[in-house]
């Protein structure tokens, strides 16, 4: 693995971190570790900005899905600043097909912090 194919990697590493992450000190302290303070958050229920909404948004998901924990599917893909991934949101008993499933495009700053995550939702259940 390159350096650059490591960065993409501990970028989408950190923010699963983050997105399942479970108390609030734990889920704030994920969120500054993954995002720039002024990154972003957009998919199709959802455009937030700051540290503040991402765990909002974060907290929400976790709130209509418990017992669920999202996890990377297939490998992440990247160039320059930008890194492209997908993902399935899975039963943490181990149980049951993925109700969600979906593609995120993030993108990264010199520190590489998320500045953005455009989020695409390929799977969700008809009452969400």
């Amino acid at each position: 693995m390159s350096a650059q194919t490591d960065r993409y990697q501990d970028a989408v590493t950190r923010y699963f971190g983050a997105w399942n992450a479970r108390d609030p000190e734990t889920l704030a302290k994920a969120v500054a570790e993954a995002w720039a303070p002024q990154g972003g958050y957009t998919d199709p229920l959802a455009e937030v900005r700051g540290h503040e909404g991402i765990t909002a948004v974060i907290t929400a998901a976790q709130a209509q899905f418990p017992g669920f924990a999202f996890r990377l599917t297939g490998t992440v893909d990247g160039h320059h600043d930008t890194a492209r991934f997908s993902w399935e949101l899975v039963s943490e008993s181990g149980g049951g097909s993925a109700p969600v499933a979906g593609s995120d495009v993030i993108t990264l700053d010199a520190e590489d912090r998320i500045v953005s995550v455009l989020g695409f939702l390929d799977r969700v259940p008809a009452e969400a």
